[in-house]
């Protein structure tokens, strides 16, 4: 089956229930009614040490093909070095509690409900000023659960998701949300529910055009852990080539410990996944045959940790949903 009618047959499904291959018997969580609440406005100014630096110089996926500001989750070669060597050592002192062969037998039989809060940030009531419909959150539900199920042509993984609650807060001094800014703390820090299995995504107009940020996972719970989404993005939402909702799978995949394809770019050990062909550089668009590294394989456009137009997106690999599931037992599991 071509790309487009398996895109297609996507956007037009519910929640898909195909099985997922991976099992760990994490508790279903009930949906709840959605809630509003007011907060009281607040000064939100943005201080230079407050501001994510972009060292490598990489821009953002953002609205209109092109990249704008910078993104937090494009590492350096240190920040990774760091971060996986903290991996590594959570995964090598679990394997010597429990064995590796149990260790892998988990992995591979794992199935996780992640409870999702969601957070509609807003000027006003109006759509206009960011009061999106409870249809376009569950629609983001909806393609989360297709995404990551494997549904959409991909490999299965692990996760499936279930909508909580909808609090919606009006306030002004957080709108648009900018990352990096006293303001994203702050709401953040007012807003947040959960621990750290629980996922909360924050749904708004955001600065420097930008689609969205995520956190990676980390041994203890961090106020800023979530992700951030344009609301615009969300299934039909106005950013154009950008309102398939897989801003958000992108984003989540971040929240789940996955690196952006062209992390690394042609040299090392790039993504940290063995089945995603290097890349040299973001993609954008739609390309065909886009080949930017000597190694084998095509540019993985259609992969979800690449910046290329939704209509192009459509998979994980296996080698991602196993690094997933490392890392949600490693980090986030209870």
């Amino acid at each position: 089956m071509g790309l487009r009618p398996v895109l297609l047959n996507r956007r037009m499904a519910g929640i898909a229930s195909t099985s997922l291959a991976l099992a760990l018997g994490v508790a279903t969580v009930g949906l709840l009614p959605a809630a509003t609440t007011t907060a009281s406005p607040a000064a939100a100014a943005v201080t230079a040490d407050e501001v994510c630096e972009d060292p490598t110089g990489t821009l953002a996926r953002a609205k209109g093909g092109g990249a704008a500001g910078h993104d937090p989750n494009q590492l350096t070669l240190a920040q990774v070095h760091q971060r996986e060597a903290e991996f590594a050592d959570i995964l090598q002192e679990r394997a010597k509690r429990v064995g590796q062969r149990t260790l892998t037998a988990q992995a591979a039989a794992a199935s996780v409900t992640i409870p999702v809060v969601v957070h509609v940030i807003r000027r006003d009531t109006t759509r206009a000023g960011g009061n999106i419909p409870d249809s376009m959150i569950q629609s983001q539900i909806n393609v989360l659960n297709q995404s990551f199920s494997g549904a959409t042509g991909g490999a299965a993984t692990a996760f499936a998701f279930q909508l909580q609650s909808i609090n919606r807060v009006t306030n002004s001094s957080w709108y648009p949300i900018r990352q990096g800014s006293s303001a994203e703390r702050q709401m953040k820090t007012q807003l947040r529910q959960g621990n750290k299995a629980t996922l909360n995504i924050y749904l708004g107009a955001l600065s420097n055009n930008l689609l969205g940020w995520a956190t990676f996972p980390q041994r203890n719970l961090n106020v800023m852990d979530g992700v951030v989404v344009l609301s615009e993005s969300l299934p039909g939402g106005t950013a154009t080539n950008y309102n398939q909702g897989d801003t958000g799978t992108h984003e989540v995949g971040h929240w789940l410990n996955l690196y952006h394809t062209f992390q690394g770019g042609c040299s090392g050990s790039g993504d940290q996944v063995g089945d995603t062909p290097a890349e040299a550089s973001p993609a954008s668009g739609c390309p065909t045959g886009r080949d930017t590294c000597s190694s084998s394989g095509l540019d993985p456009i259609t992969n979800f940790m690449d910046y290329s137009y939704d209509g192009c997106m459509y998979q994980f690999t296996s080698g991602q949903a196993t690094r997933m599931i490392n890392a949600w037992n490693s980090y986030r599991a209870a």
